[in-house]
């Protein structure tokens, strides 16, 4: 495998978060700032795409090239047309009986357009649920969309990758609570999208955990985790289906906070921060699998 070679292309004042590939170009959010970039490739220029996001997360597109979008502080997962994102999003996630979401964070979305998203709490401030859950969100027949609780037993639910066969839910869990279990877990997906017992892929001890993930198109894990402050330090890793670490790449800014593939033959990993950067690696060894766009030989 090439060693990393990395390319600063874009650089904000707080952290940046949620990178898709929308076809031709570069969509992340900037959270703070109620704001999504977009970075152009010929010009080499980030603009902004969107504003007033409901500090907007993650982002994924289903296979038609919608855009789905979590809204931690508008405390929903909303679907929007990538031909006007100015217009206002359709909510998608229905809050617990009586209750709001806590802080949407990251989102996964399979072949049959249901929607997986982690629902953790990161602001210090008091949960609005008693728990921190991962739910899946589906369209009914009758044209709503219906969500459901899928977890049971996680604390801050993070990062959320789906495998290459749909019939495993990777979940990252990074609680920031000395003792709390920082780990990587694979959910077995029933057919009616319920999870399953799940299984401990990597723990992380005491360091900083999974933030965000992207899937290869041989299923490998590419994941960014740690930080200076935080065990071995902030980098790349990548995971077999199993939980194998099978590579490791130092980061040249600190605290990864997402990445996903991308460029015409899906081969350039672009990865934020949490400083605000963010960056490209040209040749990984490897192409990514993305539902949207397809790869192009």
């Amino acid at each position: 495998m090439p060693e990393w070679n990395w390319t600063q292309i874009a650089d904000h004042p707080t952290l940046t978060e949620g990178p898709v590939w929308d076809g031709s170009g570069l969509l992340y959010n900037e959270c703070a700032a109620n704001t999504t970039f977009r970075w152009d490739p010929k010009a080499n220029e980030s603009a902004v795409w969107r504003e007033n996001t409901g500090q907007a997360n993650g982002m994924s597109f289903d296979r038609q090239g919608q855009l789905y979008v979590c809204e931690g502080d508008a405390h929903r997962v909303t679907r929007l047309d990538p031909e006007n994102p100015g217009a206002e999003p359709m909510v998608i996630s229905n809050p617990p009986a009586g209750g709001t979401l806590n802080w949407p964070n990251d989102l996964a979305i399979d072949s049959q357009g249901r929607v997986y998203f982690t629902d953790p709490n990161y602001t210090g401030d008091p949960n609005n649920l008693p728990h921190e859950s991962v739910y899946m969100t589906e369209h009914t027949f009758g044209g709503n969309w219906n969500t459901t609780r899928v977890t049971f037993d996680t604390k801050k639910p993070n990062g959320v990758l789906l495998s290459l066969d749909q019939k495993t839910l990777f979940v990252a869990g990074s609680t920031h609570e000395p003792g709390d279990p920082r780990q990587l877990r694979a959910y077995p997906v029933n057919e009616d999208g319920t999870l399953g017992d799940y299984q401990v892929l990597h723990d992380f001890a005491q360091s900083r955990g999974i933030d965000g993930m992207t899937l290869t198109s041989t299923g490998t894990i590419v994941a960014t985790a740690g930080s200076s402050d935080s065990g071995p330090g902030p980098m790349l890793y990548e995971l077999e289906a199993s939980g194998r670490v099978v590579r490791t790449h130092p980061t040249p800014a600190d605290s990864p906070t997402n990445c996903t593939y991308g460029g015409s033959s899906l081969s350039t990993l672009f990865v934020t921060f949490a400083g605000g950067e963010v960056y490209q690696v040209d040749d990984t060894g490897h192409t990514g699998h993305l539902a949207f766009p397809q790869r192009r030989f």
